[in-house]
């Protein structure tokens, strides 16, 4: 069996990789009679950079969304050790969801929408069963209405993120990039990010899920242990 059918999520090991660890490192490890706000930061970034680029190279799996976390963390690493405007920073933090966001949207004008890749796909949902259904209760044209609507609501998801993310840089990280006090408002905004930031979004998606489910049962009659894919 191949890696990339045997690789599945492991959303602890994420957090204490690329959220705990990074943010104790540049909280507690950046002083100058450490590691420095240099040293500190580098570190800090190697975590998630390596498991971002192992996850990327084991699985041998283009994912869009991982890219643009290395891109994330490329960037963060830019901005600190160049010693950039603080500007930059919150741009850059309300950039990534944003560019994700945009692409959602305009993914609907394509062959390909990014939301079958999102959340009707065959990891997700059983969708040759799905479109069976719809087309024998001749619900295709409805179905692809309301599709439209969960677009334009993952696409609202990620403006929200946007928002907050350009928000909660300006208001935590005010100290100069470059010092030990920028790396510990850095760590302290990674921290903050996942209460207020990712969880919501996370109940966001949840909804979007369950308003494509609840369509879906709508229109062809199956069961939600019939609409999921067999995992």
């Amino acid at each position: 069996m191949s890696s990339t059918s045997t690789h599945k999520p492991r959303p602890l090991v994420d957090l204490i990789v690329s959220i705990a660890i990074p943010a104790f490192i540049l909280m507690k490890l950046s002083g100058e009679d450490q590691l420095g706000a240099s040293g500190g930061l580098m570190l800090a970034l190697s975590f998630p950079l390596g498991w971002g680029l192992f996850e990327l190279i084991k699985y041998r799996k283009f994912n869009f969304i991982a890219l643009l976390g290395l891109a994330n963390v490329l960037l963060t690493g830019g901005i600190g050790l160049l010693e950039l405007d603080l500007k930059w920073l919150a741009i850059k933090e309300a950039a990534i969801p944003a560019i994700i966001g945009t692409a959602v949207v305009l993914s609907t004008f394509t062959s390909k929408p990014l939301i079958k890749a999102i959340i009707f796909n065959p990891a997700v949902m059983d969708v040759d069963k799905i479109n069976d259904r719809l087309k024998k209760n001749n619900c295709v044209a409805a179905f692809e209405q309301r599709l439209m609507k969960a677009t334009y609501l993952v696409g609202g998801s990620f403006a929200f993120s946007a928002v907050m993310n350009y928000v909660l840089a300006k208001w935590i990280v005010t100290s100069p990039t470059g010092t030990p006090e920028f790396n510990e408002q850095l760590g302290q905004l990674s921290l903050y990010s996942y209460p207020m930031i990712a969880v919501p979004s996370m109940l966001m998606m949840m909804g979007i899920f369950y308003y494509l489910w609840r369509t879906i049962h709508d229109l062809t009659g199956l069961k939600l242990e019939e609409v999921l894919a067999n995992q």
